[in-house]
């Protein structure tokens, strides 16, 4: 029974969406990663490094980026800042987008959520920038509560959030046949989300446990466990993630998101 799951994962997982969980069913083994922590946190068994596939996400803050350094310490994937809200782009989204290109770094464009703007108004603004043809990765829609914002501390009704969350995910999949990628943090997510959009993919923010016991009833497809990390060719703290599966889950699945924004 074992191997037919084996079996059957890839596809049951690429066609339901984040229905059954990856590490539940895969093989998986130590990544060969050349990038460390500064904080490392205990996970016990279930520590990061069991997943193969390792990647990061990046926004200014990161400065100038050595990205062939990036790519050979490891790093299969990067989730690259595109906007925020209705009128704000990360004035380094370009740059980073074509140079993880040139370095032949799989990468998507993830879209901080304002709840003071309507989902069209955000919709509108990242499909202005974001450019159709280089999707290769499905978009990121990040919703998490920004209490530290200058322009927008709302805290709408957990309805409210769901039905404009869900707008600007329609209107995104819509425009570029992929479904988006749900990030998330732990109260944001008790809050709002739990028991819904299990058709999606989900990421979510874990730094001191890990997901299984934080995250209810969720079955996860990436997990940021670090925001300390150490990534040869960028400077300073840098948020490290892993994908769920096993490498050839990844490529299973990668080749079918590509597919999709083909077809």
């Amino acid at each position: 029974m074992r191997r037919l799951l084996l079996c059957l994962l890839p596809l049951a997982f690429l066609v339901n969406g984040c229905t059954t969980g990856y590490d539940a069913f895969s093989d998986v083994s130590s990544a060969k990663t050349r990038f460390s922590d500064t904080k490392p946190q205990d996970f016990g068994s279930d520590h990061p490094q069991r997943h193969a596939i390792h990647g990061i996400d990046i926004s200014k803050w990161q400065g100038d980026i050595d990205w062939r350094a990036v790519k050979a310490s490891g790093v299969a994937f990067v989730f690259i800042k595109a906007t925020e809200g209705k009128d704000r782009i990360d004035p380094r989204f370009t740059e980073y987008w074509n140079e993880a290109s040139t370095a032949g770094l799989l990468h998507a464009p993830y879209h901080f959520f304002y709840f003071c703007s309507t989902a069209d108004e955000q919709a509108d603004w990242f499909i202005r920038n974001v450019p159709k043809d280089a999707m290769a990765l499905p978009p990121v829609v990040d919703v998490e509560w920004n209490p530290g914002s200058p322009t927008c501390r709302t805290r709408p009704a957990p309805e409210v959030v769901r039905t404009e969350i869900k707008r600007f995910m329609d209107r995104l999949q819509a425009y570029y046949g992929k479904r988006p990628i749900i990030y998330t943090s732990v109260d944001f997510h008790r809050q709002n989300l739990v028991g819904y959009f299990k058709d999606y993919h989900f990421w979510v923010r874990s730094v001191a446990k890990h997901p299984k016991e934080i995250y209810a009833d969720r079955t996860w497809a990436f997990w940021q466990y670090t925001s300390t990390g150490l990534v040869p060719g960028i400077k300073g703290p840098t948020d490290i993630n892993v994908f769920a599966g096993s490498e050839q889950n990844w490529h299973n699945w990668v080749a079918a998101v590509q597919k999709q924004g083909n077809s």
